[in-house]
């Protein structure tokens, strides 16, 4: 009886070819999984290729709500953000997917995971790193890194060569990565980093030209630091994600256009739709603004910066990650509020902001002179600051002299 690999399946292009090329050249049943992180792909027929294309066995995962509790949300709770721009749609989807990849295997008995990811990409560190944090038993099978197919046009090569349906044709240039929290573009024209996107490119958000010409004003309400709420509705996770990324993507929120440094050393170049995420991520800092004290609202920016590299880099099972969620939970126990945005044409501003746990107090802060704050006690702790400098220049008068 042949042992059993258990590949990550999408049902794309690569993954596509992955089962005939495993049952080549390993002696091995294969067993696809589908993990659905909400990249809005007909499940059953994802389901019937794997089959058709000689998976043994195929499981679905329904992974949305987890991935967004589990990942999402504390990546925004940490203001998770690569490189100035990237909310890291696809870098949170991965360890998630690994995960239960790892979990099917250790219940089918399998002695080997394999997935899709090239040699030169991010997505294969984040999953080889999960598997080696949770069952560093198993073998890993990664194709792009064995066998002799060298571009996308091979791939296509081989599918048509052994009868393989893929609906990625050579006309479609782009690479896309889709779940509930983005949209990524890679390829094409994408690859000269002189070219503008094409308009065609773009897949989830209206362009500014076509988004409507009068604002809309979305308020988002918060528990603790996790968004809950859409003007006041109550909602699920998932149905709270979908519906910003309806209202931020009419209102053409949330587009990219980045060049990244990869984990492995060279840097590319892609595109990102992130709609919802871009008004979560806005709303949320307005509300650390509101409540977060100053000396924690700073410290907490290095961890924001660490923590989005670490995800970035696929160190999610980790300890220091474990940690940093500690100290992003202790942040966030006051972070409970609403903040409303207005947004127009790809713009995002804040009209208002309100918690019951608001540091901002007008009584300090107003430029009437009142009894809570003598201004008097400014003249002390100014010479105490300035010491240093009155001593230094003084050291140089005198050497002036």
């Amino acid at each position: 009886m042949p042992e059993k690999v258990v590949l990550a399946y999408s049902g794309g292009l690569d993954t596509s070819i992955i089962i005939p090329w495993l049952k080549e050249n390993y002696d091995y049943s294969v067993i696809a999984m589908v993990g659905d992180v909400g990249q809005g792909d007909d499940i059953e027929a994802v389901v019937e290729k794997a089959y058709a294309t000689g998976a043994s066995k195929v499981t679905v995962e329904d992974l949305r709500e987890e991935f967004l509790t589990g990942y999402v949300f504390p990546a925004l709770r940490a203001g998770a953000v690569y490189e100035h721009k990237y909310l890291l749609g696809t870098s949170l989807a991965r360890p998630v997917i690994a995960k239960h990849q790892v979990e099917v295997a250790l219940r089918e008995g399998a002695t080997a995971v394999a997935h899709g990811c090239t040699g030169k990409g991010n997505d294969q560190v984040r999953f080889e790193l999960t598997y080696q944090a949770l069952a560093p038993e198993l073998k890993v099978i990664a194709p792009w890194r064995e066998w002799t197919l060298k571009s996308r046009e091979d791939c296509l090569d081989y599918a048509e060569q052994h009868g393989i349906p893929v609906a990625a044709s050579r006309e479609k240039i782009h690479s896309r990565d889709r779940n509930l929290w983005h949209l990524s573009h890679e390829g094409g024209e994408l690859e000269d980093a002189t070219n503008a996107p094409l308009p065609a490119t773009w897949q989830m958000t209206r362009s500014p030209q076509e988004a409507p010409d009068k604002d809309e004003q979305v308020t988002i309400g918060f528990e603790k630091g996790t968004p809950v709420a859409v003007d006041g509705m109550k909602l699920d996770p998932v149905s709270l994600v979908e519906l910003l990324n309806e209202i931020g993507a009419r209102n053409a929120i949330g587009r990219v256009d980045l060049v990244e440094n990869r984990f492995v050393g060279m840097k590319s170049r892609g595109c990102y739709e992130t709609p919802g995420g871009t008004l979560l991520i806005a709303a949320h800092r307005e509300l650390e603004a509101l409540c977060l004290e100053r000396e924690v609202a700073h410290f907490k920016q290095h961890v924001a910066l660490k923590y989005a590299e670490m995800v970035y880099f696929g160190l999610w099972f980790t300890p220091l990650r474990e940690a940093l969620d500690a100290f992003v939970a202790s942040t966030q126990t006051e972070m409970t509020g609403g903040v409303t945005l207005s947004l127009y044409k790809g713009n995002v501003s804040v009209m208002s902001r309100q918690s019951e746990h608001s540091l901002y107090r007008t009584d300090l802060s107003s430029f009437t002179m009142g009894d809570s704050y003598d201004q008097k006690d400014a003249a002390g702790f100014i010479r105490i600051l300035g010491l240093p400098s009155r001593t230094r220049a003084r050291a140089r008068m005198e050497v002036a002299r």
